[in-house]
């Protein structure tokens, strides 16, 4: 994080910040992690596991996994300035003027009582958009709750208007978090009935020649009609219930 300075108004900390990676993760999850690797590495090992092309495959897939893994960590910031606010990932960089800036908001992870991150910072935009803030969060930050009540203050002045809530973006955030809830929770199931047909591809692959072109048609095509039927079911469920809050 940038450096204390005092600004033309006497704020000490003032405007211009950057958030980047300053603790890493916990024992825990670093634990976890190289079980996880392990026990992939170990699979791929086996001669008897699966074909040497689909392993091949699968160690394309989990190299890319790790180097966008390693680049989020190691790239990924949030600058904070006079002209609004800035986050960087592996491969992308988003900007905001103070005047499209709707909300800062700090939000609690849930379920998650033992992770290295509880609560993180989420920007929301006009239109009731939501952007995470990379490394504003209560891991990284001794006390988040304090930083982010600091850059509301802070950023008053740029913005040109108060933080007062707005009615119809308060109903358009609303909208677009049933919505997101619903894409979580189709994702989710999606993942099951995938990982379901991956088994019996691999079951297949073990006690046959080779596996069926009909299980290759079903490791792809069920898990996305799985998405595609009750995502808009999760919708209109979630939209109900924010229809009835």
């Amino acid at each position: 994080m940038g450096g204390d300075y005092e600004d033309d108004r006497g704020d000490v900390r003032g405007i211009e910040r950057e958030y980047s990676r300053r603790r890493k993760m916990s024992r825990g999850r670093f634990v976890g992690l190289c079980i996880v690797e392990g026990n992939f590495a170990l699979q791929m090992a086996r001669p008897d596991s699966i074909p040497g092309r689909y392993r091949l495959l699968a160690v394309a897939l989990m190299a890319v996994l790790v180097v966008w893994a390693v680049l989020t960590v190691r790239r990924g910031r949030t600058t904070v300035g006079a002209d609004g606010v800035a986050t960087r990932g592996a491969f992308r960089v988003r900007r905001w003027a103070w005047h499209d800036i709707y909300d800062l908001r700090i939000e609690a992870r849930p379920g998650q009582r033992s992770a290295d991150v509880k609560s993180l910072t989420y920007l929301y935009d006009n239109d009731g958009r939501r952007a995470r803030l990379p490394h504003l969060d209560d891991w990284q930050l001794p006390d988040l709750w304090a930083e982010v009540a600091d850059l509301h203050t802070a950023a008053a002045r740029h913005r040109g208007m108060t933080w007062e809530r707005r009615p119809a973006v308060e109903v358009r955030i609303g909208e677009r978090a049933a919505y997101r809830k619903a894409q979580e929770r189709g994702i989710t199931w999606a993942l099951i009935v995938f990982f379901a047909a991956l088994t019996c591809l691999l079951w297949e692959t073990a006690v046959d020649d080779g596996p069926h072109t009909f299980l290759f048609l079903l490791l792809i095509g069920a898990p996305l009609a799985t998405y595609g039927l009750l995502t808009p079911l999760f919708r209109r469920r979630y939209t109900r219930a924010l229809a009835h809050a």
